[in-house]
């Protein structure tokens, strides 16, 4: 059976696509073709890749991407998952095989303040709900 092509959409392709794209990756790759981008493609974000390796994820080598690159290129995908929040997401391309769009709105790691720790924390509790929230898609779309 062919697998669902997933798009994880943010801002910068940073923190939140990044996490949701490794966490489909890791716990249904073999159901789904997924990948990520951004609006504004910037790096990865270091504290989110230290959350990410804190739970055994690898992501330090990932590439930011531009969403506007994948539709120039024609790259098909039937669901688009934004990230961000909602007046952002709308931003998003519509790629023309995409039967679904859905908005997580997640809190912008780039946002958070106070000491490194107390971001790192913050990072972590976000990191948890994306895997939650990647968790009930699976149980909604595994075909």
């Amino acid at each position: 059976m062919e697998k669902l092509k997933v798009l994880f959409m943010c801002i910068h392709n940073s923190a939140r696509s990044q996490i949701a794209e490794a966490f489909l990756k890791q716990m249904a790759g073999d159901k789904f073709d997924v990948e990520s981008a951004g609006l504004e493609p910037g790096t990865l974000n270091p504290l989110v890749v230290e959350s990410m390796q804190e739970i055994g994820i690898d992501i330090s080598h990932n590439k930011t991407k531009d969403v506007f690159e994948f539709f120039k290129q024609g790259k098909k995908f039937e669901c688009v998952v934004t990230v961000c929040d909602e007046a952002s997401g709308d931003q998003c391309p519509f790629f023309p095989s995409q039967k679904e769009k859905m908005n997580w709105s997640f809190p912008d790691p780039s946002k958070f303040t106070g000491t490194q720790e107390e971001k790192l924390a913050q990072v972590g509790i976000v990191r948890d709900a994306i895997k939650r929230k990647v968790q009930e898609f699976i149980d909604l779309k595994a075909r």
